[in-house]
């Protein structure tokens, strides 16, 4: 798990929450930092999911899910990088965690609609990784 991440939920270790966050009412940077990597989170299980169909669908493709397992890996990579580049400029400060959490949700948001479109492809689609489901 990313540094960042955790950074953005430490202000849960110290105190205890009474009611529910209201994160489109947030207006305290520790609360801002929470939402945000919730946002983060609930983005990367729904890149998780269809990760996981996708491979379900490339089971008998041996070598077609190795290359998707290589090319997440490097995608997480070059996901991680250009967000510790994003929130560079606010590296220690209290946006840190904000800033990342919102480069990593939207970067996953971007993967998440790729992998919708392999899910979607036609039969026939020769240009699709990923066979149909049919």
């Amino acid at each position: 798990m990313n540094p960042r991440f955790l950074l953005a939920l430490t202000p849960l270790l110290f105190t205890t929450v009474a009611h529910a966050v209201d994160c489109a009412h947030a207006n305290d940077q520790s609360t801002m930092n929470l939402c945000s990597a919730e946002q983060y989170k609930a983005a990367d299980k729904e890149l998780n999911v269809l990760y996981q169909q996708i491979t379900k669908r490339l089971k008998d493709s041996p070598d077609a899910r190795k290359l998707l397992v290589s090319a997440q890996r490097s995608w997480v990579a070059f996901r991680d990088a250009e967000c510790e580049f994003s929130s560079s400029g606010v590296a220690g400060g209290s946006m840190e965690g904000l800033i990342y959490n919102q480069c990593t949700t939207h970067l996953t948001k971007v993967r998440v609609e790729t992998f919708k479109s392999y899910l979607k492809c036609e039969e026939g689609d020769m240009s699709c990784p990923v066979p149909s489901n049919s």
